[in-house]
């Protein structure tokens, strides 16, 4: 099948490689010039475990080609998928700027029959706006308008992409459906046909309902920390419940990425605009930022106050196995100890060039070894693999003080004190 990709970032650049690695003659577009020249010599923009390799592949295969025309590359297409960026106004309304001009865009460029196929995760009522959009242009041609929202977690998108949960089709068209559902059959997963206005609210109700186990998690460690009890324990009883399940139930320092604050603060808007109480989203969200405040709070106690300290930081991506560093709760977390006049050194694995145009004042250092040199504390904030494996004993040579302030629960508190450390995690004992 011809499909077309608008958008190359971090949905639209795995989406179109893993179509492409499905057989497909596979166009991704996107309006910066310096990125398709990029992608056009192998040079790919973000750091996603695999999608290296397909993009390398497909493309001298030729089933993967990168262009800035839009008009050149939906020409031959059947199917257009709309992968642009969302983001949020301040008043947590979504910006659909990026989505109406490449609607615009695209019914210049009609030349024949088109499913117009939204993924980037919009409120609902988006594709009636599309629709409307391009009917507005003069052409003869004929289309449709789907949405297929994605569930992809940065750090595995080309995994998830290729073994996913369900795939969710809103459509409206029969014809839509069996486009649709050709091009997803041979993942072999559960295919969900709905409304467009339901796959539109489905992307936005699994992520509010995500982000709310993670809040719920913290106030359940928040709550043990007050009455000696082990969080992990308890979230582990709770979790084994098939009504409820244990992912996504691990206390730390919140969410972040663009994804989940995102999509939480438009999914609060549109119920608002709808007239529905959000106090319960409401919730999600203040107890998400309290968890970065209670854990400087740790920090600073461990240590009898921040001004002057020198604190080490392990990890400031998102969540590890990205360079992502959108929303990433190190950001915060950094900003409130630098307002208490510490002092931070940092690594990460591959979020540092990243890191460097947001995270200013900071001792970037080649190793987690060089981090820990002369630090007051060693603060854990993204659960990189790697630090699992670190030796302990050179950590706590290179320290000032053994004091560990971990904020992903990478390790056993018990071992962590029989080798003499001070240890602090979320929720345990």
């Amino acid at each position: 099948m011809n499909i077309s990709v608008i958008g190359s970032g971090y949905v639209g650049l795995v989406t179109g490689a893993c179509f492409a690695t499905l057989n497909n003659n596979v166009c991704c577009i996107d309006n910066n010039e310096e990125k398709i020249n990029g992608l056009n010599n192998l040079v790919i923009p973000i750091y996603e475990e695999g999608l290296g390799e397909l993009v390398e592949a497909n493309y001298k295969e030729g089933r993967l080609k990168f262009t800035t025309d839009i008009k050149e590359g939906i020409e031959d297409s059947e199917v257009v998928f709309i992968c642009v960026g969302t983001p949020p106004k301040e008043n947590g309304e979504p910006d659909l700027s990026a989505v109406e001009n490449v609607a615009k865009e695209i019914a210049i460029s009609l030349n024949g029959y088109k499913l117009i196929v939204e993924k980037s995760t919009v409120p609902v009522k988006t594709g009636q706006m599309l629709h409307e959009i391009i009917k507005q242009f003069p052409h003869n041609a004929h289309f449709d308008i789907a949405s297929n929202p994605e569930f992809l977690r940065e750090g595995s998108a080309v995994y998830d992409f290729m073994n996913p949960d369900r795939v969710v089709l809103g459509t409206s068209s029969q014809h839509a459906t069996a486009i649709l559902t050709e091009l997803y059959r041979p993942l072999n997963t559960n295919i969900i046909i709905t409304g467009v206005e339901e796959a539109e609210l489905i992307k936005h109700a699994s992520n509010a309902f995500l982000a709310a186990k993670i809040s719920y998690a913290n106030f359940i460690a928040n709550l043990c920390e007050k009455v000696g009890a082990d969080a992990l324990t308890v979230l582990a009883g709770v979790g084994a419940d098939k009504r409820i399940g244990k992912d996504y139930l691990r206390p730390g320092i919140g969410y972040g990425g663009f994804c989940f604050p995102k999509d939480l603060s438009i999914f609060i808007h549109i119920a608002e605009e709808n007239g529905i109480d959000t106090s319960f989203l409401k919730a999600v969200e203040s107890i998400n930022i309290y968890q970065r405040k209670h854990f400087v709070e740790k920090i600073e106690e461990a240590l009898n106050g921040l001004e002057g300290k020198i604190l080490g930081v392990l990890g400031l991506s998102f969540k590890p196995n990205t360079d992502d560093m959108r929303l990433a709760p190190s950001i915060d977390i950094i900003h409130q100890l630098q307002s208490k006049k510490a002092l931070i050194k940092a690594y990460d694995p591959r979020a540092m060039d990243n890191a460097k145009n947001i995270l200013k004042d900071i001792t970037y250092c080649r190793d987690p070894y060089e981090v820990c040199k002369d630090a007051d504390a060693l603060l854990i904030l993204t659960e990189w693999k790697e630090f699992q494996s670190l030796d302990l004993r050179r950590i706590k040579n290179y320290l000032k003080n053994p004091i560990i302030v971990d904020g992903r629960n990478m390790y056993d508190p018990k071992r962590m004190a029989a080798q003499g450390f001070n240890y602090y995690s979320v929720g345990r004992k």
